[in-house]
């Protein structure tokens, strides 16, 4: 009998050690209540209606560390049904958190909505705005820094301090008017501004002699910009997700929905300096100007700006191509990146993928392969789930027919590895980006791609990430591996393109539906449209 309780009590001893192990080991949780409200602010010098998040523009940052659990619980108290995406989280298993509307009902006014989701194995410089009715243009957006665990070590000195610099182009225009004018088939005029952190002009303050990361995104709708500051130069060390050979730039074209970490150390004369940041490829050139203050600073920012390019796209061109992976560095995982040899496989699929700017019905469009998107009001991802018919079209993206208007899903197989041709036959750049993945950025060309083409293509260390350019009258090539099941967007990050059709989904697919390939759907998923009714977890 002694003998017994004995045991039981050692039983119990090892499950308390073994259990509190594994409470140790869980990755942690944080959580967030945010509120999205309506404020008036003058980011341009005249008053405007903006979206607020907890009272903040931009909204507040999110800092976060490998596999973190968060938990965001989002308030809607606009007059308008509302989302947020986090552009560049990969949402791995869980297209569920993607925060767009293939994926997610919106969340109504005088609403709420907990997200739930991990940035799973990712390091990096990211960013969150809202998907929904071109709320963008008005605010809701803000950055998203992903640090590394503090057992994999990074392949630079802990900077002595970290900037988050979120620039964009702002029209001074209420949200809802620019959207009526897109309604009416009109383009959009060229932006007001250029803002960074959401005002005309702001300070960063640092000491001499040491090392800082700017963390820089473009938040913007519409134009690429070029990014340095006065007499410093800038070690490039990420991009999104991926860690970089440490060149040296003097700037940096940061197009639509990129995002960037350089390395600046303060290694000039105590002074303030110029951070400049300029519209690219456009005829009307935009400028602000913030300010890098040294600590021991005496004397304002002073002298000419530094000068933009000169050149256009070849100069741009050139410097993408200059990108390169850092094959011995790890990213989030103690593997090096250049563990996985991606330009040894052979793609099972290559998609051939055409933007175009058609009039349907007098009026403006955008499309791929001459369909123009529209949303569903059921989510694509509950018509899968649900079994619910008719609410996208599988087969039109690679038909060839006459333009039109559908809700296009483009079908794959969980685990293949596709070679996408993105080609740009207008006169003005693009910007792709690809939620729930990042991707090999394997070449950049002039004209029509060929299958010759591919003798261009550096299958050794192109860097990846989640949105390329494709400069105009070109092609880019992508190489993605499909190792993440669920519906996922593919859309121009330039947002009157997105807003007007130039997006679809990819359906990511794999018949043996279990946990391991993806989690089930939400217990608190809003439902919508054909769902509403359907009965789930």
């Amino acid at each position: 009998m002694r003998n017994s309780i004995m045991l039981q009590l050692l039983l119990c001893f090892v499950i308390g050690i073994v259990s509190v192990f594994v409470v140790q080991g869980e990755d942690a949780y944080k959580f967030y209540t945010w509120t999205v409200t309506y404020g008036t602010i003058s980011p341009l010098g005249t008053p405007q209606q903006v979206i607020l998040i907890n009272g903040q523009f931009p909204g507040p940052r999110l800092d976060l560390v490998t596999n973190d659990n968060v938990v965001l619980n989002l308030f809607n108290k606009l007059d308008e049904p509302f989302l947020l995406t986090w552009n560049g989280i990969k949402q791995r298993k869980n297209s569920w958190q993607d925060g767009v509307l293939g994926t997610n009902c919106p969340i109504p006014p005088n609403s709420n909505y907990t997200y739930k989701f991990q940035p799973k194995d990712q390091i990096g410089t990211y960013s969150y705005f809202p998907s929904t009715a071109f709320h963008k243009a008005a605010g809701g957006f803000g950055g998203l820094n992903v640090y590394h665990r503090s057992v994999i070590p990074i392949p630079y000195s802990n900077p002595d301090g970290d900037f988050t610099l979120l620039i964009g182009d702002w029209y001074k225009t209420n949200h809802k008017t620019l959207r009526q004018t897109l309604d009416s088939g009109k383009s959009l005029a060229f932006p007001d501004g250029l803002l960074i952190n959401g005002q005309a002009r702001s300070t960063f303050t640092a000491n001499q002699g040491k090392t800082y990361m700017f963390r820089i995104s473009n938040v913007g709708l519409s134009t690429s910009i070029n990014f340095r500051i006065q007499d410093h130069t800038l070690k490039l060390v990420e991009v999104e997700g991926s860690h970089t050979l440490q060149n040296i730039y003097h700037s940096l074209d940061v197009h639509v929905g990129q995002s960037v970490s350089v390395l600046v150390t303060l290694d000039q004369p105590p002074k303030d300096y110029y951070i400049v940041a300029s519209t690219r490829f456009s005829q009307t050139v935009l400028t602000t100007t913030s300010v890098l203050h040294y600590s021991n600073s005496n004397s304002q920012a002073s002298g000419p700006l530094p000068a933009p390019p000169t050149d256009k796209y070849d100069w741009s061109i050139e410097q993408a191509r200059s990108y390169r992976w850092n094959l011995t560095a790890n990213a989030a995982r103690p593997n090096p990146q250049g563990s996985f040899h991606y330009g040894k496989i052979t793609p099972t699929r290559v998609i051939n993928l055409a933007n175009s700017a058609p009039l349907i019905n007098g009026k403006l469009r955008y499309a791929v392969n001459k369909v123009s998107y529209v949303n569903s009001d059921t989510p694509l991802k509950f018509a899968d789930y649900f079994n619910i018919p008719g609410i996208f079209n599988t087969n039109l993206l690679q038909s060839n027919g006459p333009v039109t208007v559908a809700t296009s899903v483009l079908p794959t197989s969980h685990h293949d590895f596709i070679e996408v041709v993105f080609q740009n036959n207008e006169n003005t750049i693009q910007s792709w980006h690809l939620d729930g993945y990042d991707f090999w950025v394997v070449g950049y060309g002039l004209g029509q791609w060929t299958s010759a083409s591919r003798s261009s293509y550096n299958l050794v260390d192109a860097l990846t990430r989640h949105t390329a350019q494709v400069y105009p009258n070109s092609w880019t090539v992508i190489l993605v591996s499909l190792d993440n099941q669920g519906m996922w967007n593919l859309r121009s990050a330039i947002w009157e393109r997105q807003y007007l059709g130039q997006q679809f989904y990819l359906r990511v697919w794999n018949a043996q539906q279990n946990l391991a390939n993806e989690y089930d759907i939400p217990h608190n998923a809003l439902l919508c449209g054909k769902a509403i009714g359907k009965q789930h977890p």
